[in-house]
């Protein structure tokens, strides 16, 4: 241990270390050398901590003398980190501002105007086509139980749908028949439940599938399914509807066929195809050469629906139908992968401004 000094030799220790001190806080040109200079002179093992270590083995009357220099040089060494703390701060905030300057006599960068999603903009169509001829939206719930997705639409327990393969069941203690809905049509059966026909109804939303995403498939993805049910239907109501939707979304150059196709809720059931809007049908690479482009499934609505939310198979007859959303934007828009529409890539949808 070192011996301590005594009072003379203390008190030029301090007028050193006052001088020491001051030098190395004035050259600090960082506030992280400025906390290394703050040790060196006022740290625990400085010079001037033994100093202040030492009082106690001095006379009293020395004592005095050297304690009252020893609170001198410490607050003045204090003052001195503070001023430079302070002066420090200051450049480096001037700095700061002078990095961060805006030149006010520059331009405003212009800003973007944002749109609607492609498939918003579809979805908007499609609704506002089938509104203007009568018919009423209807929503409901995604979750969904197996009454409304399957029972009431005739699809029998043992259909390939139904399995864990394709349809996404959820678990939920005391609940076996809950599900996350593979279509909308689920509403046409809530809604016939609680209207008396006439029904005129469209049912857009998220559905859900378990699917693995590629080009053309997605788990999740969007629906517009319609029902029309009242006294005389027919299978030419459901024609002639279906070539008015088809030529307001594509064109009127637009030609539509029907061919026959099995879904357990309607019979007889059809899918329809339009002509190519872009090759008028001689072959191009929106409709891979076909001159055709599939669009939906329909049909007549199956008797056992209405017979199973209460309505009269024998007076009133139905049709639906029920289309993708982005199977109807895909080839709208010249989109070749599905997947673009879910990534959020801004070039992809800078695209589209202005459409909706």
């Amino acid at each position: 241990m070192t011996p301590p000094l005594g009072p003379e030799d203390a008190l030029r220790t301090l007028d050193e270390e006052l001088a020491r001190g001051r030098h190395l806080i004035a050259a600090a040109a960082t506030l992280e050398a400025l906390d290394e200079a703050e040790t060196a002179v006022l740290g625990r093992r400085a010079p001037f901590s033994a100093v202040q270590r030492g009082l106690g083995g001095l006379e009293e009357e020395a004592r005095r003398r050297v304690g009252r220099r020893t609170n001198e040089v410490r607050e003045a060494l204090r003052a001195a980190v503070s001023d430079r703390r302070r002066a420090l701060e200051e450049d480096r905030d001037a700095r700061a501002l002078e990095d961060d300057r805006i030149d006010v006599t520059l331009p405003g960068r212009r800003l973007r105007p944002g749109s609607l999603h492609p498939l918003s903009v579809t979805m908007h169509r499609i609704v506002d086509i089938f509104t203007r001829m009568g018919y009423r939206v209807v929503e409901g719930p995604e979750i969904e139980t197996e009454w409304y997705n399957f029972d009431a639409l005739n699809i029998p327990p043992d259909h390939p749908a139904r399995t864990e393969k394709d349809t996404i069941y959820l678990d939920v203690p005391g609940r076996t028949d809950l599900l996350l809905r593979t279509e909308t049509s689920a509403m046409q059966i809530r809604t016939m439940e609680r209207v008396a026909p006439p029904v005129f109804v469209i049912s857009p939303g998220r559905v859900f599938r378990q699917e693995t995403a590629d080009p053309s498939h997605s788990p999740v993805f969007h629906q517009v399914e319609a029902l029309a049910v009242d006294e005389g239907l027919s299978f030419a109501d459901l024609k002639g509807t279906l070539e008015a939707f088809a030529r307001s979304m594509y064109g009127p150059q637009v030609r539509v066929r029907f061919h026959p196709d099995f879904f357990p809720f309607v019979e007889p059931g059809a899918q329809l195809a339009i002509s190519c809007f872009v090759c008028g049908g001689r072959g191009c690479r929106t409709c891979k050469g076909e001159g055709w482009i599939e669009l939906l499934g329909c049909g007549m609505v199956h008797p056992n629906v209405l017979k199973n939310v209460g309505y009269d198979p024998e007076r009133y007859t139905g049709f639906a139908f029920g289309m993708g959303i982005e199977r109807v934007a895909m080839p709208l828009y010249g989109v070749p992968d599905l997947r673009l529409f879910y990534e959020g890539d801004i070039r992809f949808l800078r695209q589209f401004q202005g459409l909706g």
